[in-house]
This record gives C-alpha cells, sequence and structure tokens, in this order.
C-alpha cells in the first residue's frame, strides 16, 4: 500500500507538470517553495518515470490479488490502475518536447542523432529496472532518431542489447513499439565527450552527479555545434538554461514552463545588441 500510495503521488503530479509547461510555470520552483514548511516536504518531482523494483508493480499486484486471489468481481480500484498506466506513459511526453525542440531549430526529428544522459531508473545507481529512460529510447526510435547512450553507473543496458529475451522472451518493452530491432546493436558511450560530439539533441534524463554541473559552455563545444537541450528532471537552473539559448541551442523541459520567459529575454537583448 506504502508503494501504492508513493506511485500514486507521482502521477498525481504528471498533470501539474503539463500544467506548468502549458502555463508558464517552473514546477521545481513551486515544489520547492512548498517544502518550505517542515510538514510540506515530501512532494517528489516524478522525472520521466518512476522506475524502479517496487513502485511500478505493487500496485498491480494489490488490484491482481483483489480479483484473483480473494476473488471478487466488482471494480473498487480505479486510482491505482490509473496511475500505474499515467506512470508507465509520462516519459512518452520526453519524445514530443524533444521533437518540438528541434522543429524550432528547423530541423526533423527523423535521423536526428540524439543523446541520452542516464539509463538509471533514478540518481547514482546502475539499476535500469523499469526506467523511464528505456521508453524514452523507444519512442525516439519509432519516430526515427538515432539515440546513444551515456551512463558512468553502467556497461551494458541488457533491455536493449538482449530485448528479444530479456527480461524473458516476447516480455520486453520492444513489442509496443515499431522500428526497434537496431536497438539491440546501441551500446553504453562510456566517454562522455565522445558521446556528446555531433548530437542534434541532448536528453538530461538522471540526476547523475556527473551531469548536475555540465557548463553550458563545455556542453556546447563537445557537441560542436547548436543543439536541443531537454531537461526531464529539474537539472538546469535558470542560468544555465539563459546560457543555452545565448549559445543558440533550443531548450526544452518536463514541468518547465517558464523556460519560453527565459528565451524571450534572451532574444530581446540580442535585438538591441
Amino acid at each position: 500500500m506504502e508503494n501504492s500510495y508513493r506511485a500514486t503521488i507521482l502521477a498525481f503530479l504528471d498533470e501539474w507538470s503539463i500544467f506548468a509547461e502549458r502555463n508558464g510555470v517552473d514546477l521545481m520552483k513551486v515544489i520547492k517553495a512548498i517544502k518550505v514548511r517542515p510538514t510540506h516536504s515530501n512532494i517528489m518531482f516524478p522525472g520521466p518515470g518512476i522506475g524502479g523494483y517496487c513502485l511500478p508493480k505493487d500496485g498491480g499486484l494489490g488490484v491482481w490479488a483483489y480479483k484473483h486471489i480473494h476473488g471478487f468481481e466488482d471494480d473498487i480500484f480505479k486510482i491505482t490502475p490509473l496511475a500505474i498506466n499515467i506512470n508507465d506513459t509520462r516519459s512518452l511526453h520526453v519524445g514530443q518536447l524533444t521533437r518540438d525542440a528541434l522543429r524550432n531549430m528547423s530541423r526533423p526529428i527523423a535521423a536526428a542523432e540524439i543523446l541520452l544522459l542516464g539509463a538509471s531508473y533514478r540518481e547514482d545507481v546502475g539499476d535500469t529496472r523499469y526506467s523511464g529512460s528505456e521508453v524514452i529510447v523507444r519512442k525516439l526510435t519509432e519516430m526515427g532518431a538515432e539515440l546513444r547512450v551515456h551512463d558512468p553507473y553502467l556497461t551494458h543496458w541488457w533491455e536493449f542489447e538482449q530485448q528479444d529475451t530479456y527480461p524473458s522472451p516476447g516480455h520486453s518493452l520492444k513489442r509496443f513499439f515499431r522500428n526497434q530491432e537496431k536497438l539491440s546493436h546501441m551500446k553504453v558511450e562510456a566517454d562522455l565527450k565522445k558521446a556528446f560530439k555531433g548530437a542534434d539533441a541532448v536528453i538530461f534524463a538522471v540526476r547523475h552527479k556527473q551531469y548536475m554541473d555540465l557548463d553550458p559552455d563545455k556542453v556546447a563545444n563537445m557537441v560542436g555545434k547548436t543543439c536541443a537541450i531537454i531537461d526531464c528532471f529539474g537539472i538546469l537552473d535558470d542560468e544555465k538554461i539563459r546560457r543555452y539559448f545565448e549559445l543558440g541551442c533550443e531548450v526544452k523541459g518536463l514541468g518547465r514552463g517558464h523556460i519560453r520567459r527565459i528565451k524571450d529575454e534572451v532574444r530581446r537583448k540580442k535585438m538591441k545588441e
């Protein structure tokens, strides 16, 4: 029940995240302000999905047991299954943000070189079980993009390298997406500088400590051209977002509707100059 509760709270935040994006609000600042009150410190931003072993499955086990062990035929569970569906599909929105960011730069998503920073389901661990990053990769691949991935805690991403048999034959998420065959050859890049080179878009998907302090100028230098930057987890502060725009990049973020105002400020400043 505890894990179902936590998963439901994270799913609840998904709608507020989209509200924030569409109405010029930075949800990260809102959550930070709420946490000033000690009794209101339990709100967590869901990022591109909740992942891990416990939260994605435990609510479903309760629903299943109610019907198949206890034998009830009615449907008392409304919120728990909905929360599972929301959490399982939240990462799909990252594909839309990436497409829109590239479109704003007059670049198509098809054949775009996209770097995903972080394959784990949470920061500073090497665990990919039910990671939202997997759904991001699969959706963008379905959309025609070319994916590369970096994660300092992983050398293999078995969900892709053995996608026909892992976690068991016929149960890979591959079955829900088109054009997934080439992902069997995708490797986790160990060299961060090499991973950045030539990327059309960079997705900050996990709050690994290695990504938190990346300097925009250094990122642009490693990429070698302007690119789209997608912040899935409140990794970029306003100064970094502003600097990316000054460098000619495009920036989008989950729950970060205020980004457009920063873009407009940079544009007005350049016009005056």
